[in-house]
């Protein structure tokens, strides 16, 4: 594969936990309803934690999650790529304790009772625009600029489900607890280690 190949597919957007947090806390700036905000912080801690990509996102159901919140059941169907090169299969994720409490705090209050997980206004199911819509909002809001493989950073269009997806290998590589790229394959449920690999390979050097 060449280089420039292989440049190609890196990861070229993504946030640190600071910038995570930041895009969080605007969760609750007046500007989105009120009746949005823990909904909007629900969605960005659980793309944190998980790695989901937003097709996937926005197919959870309320059933999906099991012991108390603590887990998330994904079924094949759902899933873009599946955990194993033989065949599809469902997955169970642990999810940490924060992303529990944030889905909690958000169960326990959300203004409309859908089987989806995150509904919208008009909607009993969020759309992959209307997550990306708010994901924009909320890094314009907080002023959130991403770092880009050029070393640039980037602007706050930038900040999309899926540069929340690198930020977690990015988050996995860099926190004190030995991860390695086979940890961030399992997480991000990639085919095989290669593709872990040529897309975040890179981030052990940043």
């Amino acid at each position: 594969m060449s280089p420039k190949t292989n440049s190609n597919i890196r990861a070229k957007v993504w946030l640190e936990p600071a910038q995570v947090d930041s895009l969080r806390n605007a969760c609750y700036d007046n500007s989105f309803a009120s009746y949005l905000q823990q909904r909007n912080d629900a969605i960005i801690g659980l793309l944190y934690d998980s790695g989901l990509r937003v097709g996937e996102l926005v197919q959870l159901d309320v059933g999906m999650l099991r012991d108390n919140n603590t887990a998330l059941y994904l079924p094949a169907h759902i899933q873009k790529d599946y955990p194993t090169e033989n065949s599809p299969s469902a997955v169970t994720m642990d999810l940490n304790s924060g992303t529990t409490r944030t889905l909690n705090s958000y169960l326990a209050s959300r203004w409309k009772e859908t089987d989806s997980l995150f509904p919208s206004r008009k909607s009993n199911r969020i759309t992959e625009q209307g997550v990306r819509y708010m994901l924009h909002a909320a890094a314009e809001t907080a002023g959130v600029r991403p770092f880009r493989l050029d070393g640039s950073r980037g602007d706050p269009s930038d900040v999309t489900p899926h540069s929340l997806r690198h930020s977690v290998a990015y988050r996995m590589l860099h926190e004190n607890n030995g991860n390695t790229l086979y940890d961030v394959r399992n997480r991000l449920r990639h085919r095989s280690i290669q593709t872990t690999e040529r897309v975040y390979d890179h981030f052990k050097r940043v």
